[in-house]
């Protein structure tokens, strides 16, 4: 097959490169498929090079099916794609696609010609210290990261960044390089997955070029590693980090890591390499509190201009407590099917776009879940459910919870008087007509008890 073809289809596989990139996003497109190079192209077969084995593999395995579906939107004749292994591809390319040095740029790299630069994942400018909301659940790690990025010494070496999917150790870590490259742009910050770091390791093993891998990773300033437990079980890869670690620590340079465990809970990594990441500081974001998570979302809608009814926030808090990605997720899904379809904002609409993200949140309402959204909402402590207390402030939101438990639970009105301190079924009542009677009079107490309601049953 020819390796070489013409300009229209030159600008096919830009166009589907383009796509690629937009689709799955800088990091993985960097990582995996910006070193693709259209081989050859003969009627339906279209032949797409990459530098390794792993890769190819890799790219078959994650991308091929789009690639294949991206390729006949632009040419109708297509029929196959075919992914090999040729180290020496970048000469197959037009002269328009192929890189080209940028003047300025540090002058490390590897056996390809990988920068320093070019190597480091994408900066966010969104997620810096200034939009990270705190709350007691990060505020160890936040504190901790701050520190790091506006010292100018090594003070704990290294931080080491852990929790759940989405509660914000990829913002903590875009925020550091930021900070850090803003006060000393002289700084050398290299931040990358553990995925990418295996890769060019494996890749540098390929090329039997490991020297250059070594020193380019061994002469940076700041070494980040995100979602360290890529590389559980990788022996040869966690070989190579833990002598990129040791030297590091020897020249008093910085390491930051994130995983989702700490480091004594991830599995298969090596007992002296679990001791080392142990070494300086290890710092848990724990799952969001309703305050953080209402906070989380005010701040977002102040970021987007868009003017929330607080109400909506404060349903959004309640239902959406996974994490803080799904959080924000169905915060931009409410904004802009108001902005398409032309609708306000209500609760109505909430529920309406989040439907199916809601659902996964259902469960049996209980008469203790009830009373503890109620005490929440109101701000009194859920052992007044149960007091003596006959204050309107405590009265009240007894007799909303009551009333709820009534619409909510199948319990009979004695079973639901036990559950609030023993009380008789005729309080159970009287508590049932009089949030009735005040609902028909107050409109501000209706929309209330409504957003209970569908906090607990939604």
């Amino acid at each position: 097959m020819d390796t070489f073809y013409d300009q229209e289809v030159a600008a096919q596989w830009m166009r589907v490169r383009n796509r690629l990139q937009a689709e799955f996003g800088e990091a993985a497109y960097r990582s995996w498929l910006k070193p693709l190079v259209l081989k050859g192209f003969d009627g339906g077969e279209v032949v797409i090079a990459v530098p390794t084995d792993f890769m190819r593999e890799w790219v078959e395995a994650q991308y091929a099916q789009r690639l294949m579906d991206l390729w006949e939107e632009e040419n109708h004749n297509v029929r196959v794609i075919k992914i090999v292994t040729a180290p020496t591809t970048a000469m197959c390319q037009p002269r328009s696609q192929r890189e080209v040095p940028v003047p300025g740029r540090p002058a490390i790299s590897d056996n390809n010609g990988l920068s320093i630069e070019n190597l480091s994942a994408p900066l966010d400018k969104r997620l810096t210290f200034d939009s990270f909301v705190t709350g007691k659940p990060n505020e160890l790690a936040f504190a901790a990261s701050r520190r790091i990025a506006e010292s100018s010494e090594v003070t704990f070496n290294p931080l080491f960044l852990y929790g759940g999917v989405g509660l914000g150790k990829t913002h903590l870590m875009h925020a550091i390089a930021w900070q850090i490259s803003r006060q000393d742009p002289t700084r050398r910050i290299l931040y990358l997955s553990a995925e990418k770091f295996m890769y060019q390791f494996i890749r540098a093993l390929r090329f039997k070029d490991t020297v250059s891998f070594k020193e380019q990773f061994r002469s940076v300033d700041v070494l980040m590693i995100d979602d360290f437990q890529f590389i559980s079980g990788k022996e040869s890869t966690q070989e190579e980090f833990f002598h990129t670690f040791n030297a590091l620590i020897d020249q008093n340079r910085q390491i930051v890591i994130s995983a989702d465990k700490s480091p004594n809970d991830l599995e298969g990594i090596e007992e002296r390499m679990r001791s080392r990441l142990g070494w300086g500081l290890v710092a848990d974001l724990h799952p969001t509190t309703y305050e953080l998570r209402l906070g989380i979302l005010q701040s977002k809608a102040e970021m987007m201009g868009v003017e929330m009814p607080p109400r909506v926030l404060e349903f959004l808090a309640h239902k959406i407590t996974s994490n803080v990605r799904e959080l924000e997720g169905g915060l931009n899904r409410i904004v802009a099917y108001a902005s398409l379809v032309g609708r306000p904002i209500t609760l109505e609409s909430a529920q309406e776009v989040l439907h199916d993200l809601l659902r996964a949140n259902d469960r049996r309402v209980t008469i203790e879940e009830i009373q503890k959204r109620v005490a929440e909402h109101f701000n009194i402590k859920l052992a007044e459910m149960s007091s003596a207390r006959r204050s309107r402030a405590v009265a009240r939101p007894r007799q909303v919870a009551m009333y709820l438990a009534k619409q909510l639970t199948a319990r009979s009105l004695p079973e639901i008087g036990r559950k609030f301190g023993g009380r008789d079924h005729t309080t159970v009542m009287h508590a049932v007509r009089k949030v009735d009677e005040l609902r028909g009079l107050d409109a501000g107490f209706a929309e209330d008890v409504e957003l209970l309601r569908r906090m607990l049953e939604s």
